[in-house]
């Protein structure tokens, strides 16, 4: 056990910018590509995972301050103080059975691989916290770590097919071939899905209303850089900044909107060839199987609609917070809702209308879940003794990832009669979602004329595996980032198919000391 707890905490010291494009290149090395093409492709991931952290980093360090700021003139004053995903996640890392669910992972992937009930890998090791979480929430309620163990592995099996579903989907929106992304928070989709679906019926949600189709509409307001600079300026004075300070938010949020898809041509130009390799790999060896590669959520960060999305939800949730009755939750370290837009980002198609209708409509389940799991954060945080929380205050997390499926789950094994109801129509819904999203149209095809994609995938030489040679950031000079699609020319010329970076700083937090976090050098290295 001991060896296992040490091979796990050296794992993790790494972080996910360097153990994830280790695996890359095993597994590009297995498949038969070049050496030289596989440690260029590896490290050429590294490079977009860590620029990607960077400006998730840099948006957060942005929002963060204005939305405290905006907090204060709504005059909130809540007793459960908001770690948010990266709070969370030092303290669930401390728990002592935390290296447990490496092997419980693995196992169930290697498992369903085998018997061919998945075609995702799953590689994000890092979001092994959240099932250590579920572990967590379970216990509190039941006592039972048998139970413990079996939701948390019934987690890594929806989200495992999750990762099935989503790829196609994943694929037509970034351009990025042989991955998809097995998060957690893309189940919130079981939710969005009867709701999405009631928007079938307004006609102007029908509509194409992505990045591309809203600079059509509105011209030279709807381009990233300007939307950005006009996003920032108006939470600024939102937030009762001066000229000068929303000014300065403004360039900082239209920076931000313009790195974004700059970097995710990094993700394209690693993964074209690792791709190609795995799948001429496939044909060879296993009579044509499809494998796909499970990363991160950033790989989704250059869509403009995810960052538009949750800047427009900041104002809403405080407003929610101040008028929700029985509300205990100050919003701030989670205030960026990445817990919901990434779900809402896939399931839409990047309608950006839609998604911010149904932010619009779901933040107090975020809010209300985030109150009802207070104690439960707060208890783990006192049975690590990794934070302190004054007295008659209590931790929590304003955008609670899964509070329904933790919810539900976690008191039906508790032996609750409406949690086991709740729990098997949430299976129903996973099960609705996951057919439906394998026959629908892609996002590109959904809402009749939308914008075809300008952003080029990988430089020319990555198509395939013989001529994907030298993959090199120099050439990276001549692309047109002004979007993060690929193109429909370059999908066919191509081969056929945490928790958010924000980097908070916890000591911010009034009242709570975070001295003691034994993982807060892990925060910046990953999303949630």
């Amino acid at each position: 056990m001991t060896i296992l707890k040490d091979v796990v905490n050296y794992i993790l010291n790494l972080g996910g910018p360097v153990f994830v494009p280790l695996i890359m290149l095993i597994l590009g090395l297995i498949a038969g590509l070049k050496f030289k093409k596989s440690i260029v492709a590896a490290l050429t991931l590294g490079v977009a995972f860590s620029g990607m952290t960077l400006v998730v980093n840099y948006m957060m360090d942005a929002i963060s301050p204005a939305a405290k700021s905006m907090s204060k003139l709504f005059h909130l004053s809540l007793n459960a103080i908001d770690a948010g995903w990266t709070g969370v996640a030092a303290i669930t890392w401390s728990y002592k059975s935390a290296f447990l669910f490496f092997p419980l992972l693995l196992a169930i992937n290697f498992v369903m691989l085998t018997f061919n009930w998945t075609k995702t890998l799953n590689v994000d090791m890092w979001n092994v916290w959240n099932k250590i979480f579920t572990y967590v929430v379970v216990l509190y309620f039941t006592h039972n770590a048998f139970f413990g163990f079996l939701v948390a592995g019934i987690q890594i099996v929806f989200e495992l097919k999750a990762g099935d579903m989503w790829h196609r989907h994943i694929e037509d929106l970034t351009g990025m071939p042989g991955v998809t992304v097995p998060h957690f928070i893309t189940l919130f989709a079981v939710i969005l899905q009867p709701l999405n679906k009631l928007l079938d019926f307004i006609p102007i949600m029908n509509k194409p209303f992505d990045a591309d189709a809203l600079q059509k509409r509105i011209g030279v307001w709807g381009d990233n850089i300007v939307m950005g600079a006009l996003i920032g300026v108006l939470l600024g004075f939102g937030a009762g900044y001066s000229i000068s300070g929303s000014l300065n938010l403004a360039v900082k949020a239209a920076t931000a909107m313009t790195l974004f898809p700059m970097i995710s041509k990094l993700f394209m130009t690693a993964l074209q060839p690792i791709a190609d390799a795995m799948s001429g790999f496939m044909q060879k060896h296993f009579k044509g199987r499809e494998v796909y590669i499970g990363l991160d959520w950033p790989i989704l960060a250059g869509r403009n609609e995810l960052w538009v999305t949750v800047i427009i939800l900041v104002p809403i949730m405080l407003i929610f917070a101040m008028i929700l009755p029985h509300n205990t939750v100050l919003p701030f370290a989670g205030i960026i809702n990445l817990s919901f837009v990434n779900a809402a980002l896939l399931l839409t198609g990047a309608n950006l209308l839609r998604m911010i209708t149904l932010g619009i409509i779901t933040t107090p389940i975020f809010l209300y879940g985030a109150t009802y799991f207070a104690p439960v954060i707060t208890n783990l945080a006192k049975t690590t003794g990794t934070v302190k929380v004054q007295a008659g205050q209590q931790l929590s997390w304003s955008t609670f990832e899964g509070p329904d499926f933790r919810l539900f789950f976690a008191q039906a094994f508790n032996g609750k009669w409406w949690a086991i109801a709740l729990a098997i129509l949430w299976t129903l819904g996973f099960i609705w979602l996951y057919r439906d999203q394998n026959k629908i149209k892609l996002p590109s095809q959904r809402y009749g004329t939308l914008a075809p994609a300008t952003a080029a995938a990988a430089p020319a030489g990555s198509d395939t595996n013989d001529n994907a040679d030298d993959v090199d950031l120099n050439d990276l000079s001549g692309l047109d980032f002004s979007d993060a699609k690929a193109s429909n020319e370059s999908k066919k010329t191509s081969s056929p198919q945490n928790n958010e970076a924000d980097d908070v700083d916890l000591n911010d937090l009034s009242g709570l000391d975070f001295s003691q976090t034994s993982h807060e050098k892990n925060k910046g290295d990953k999303h949630e």
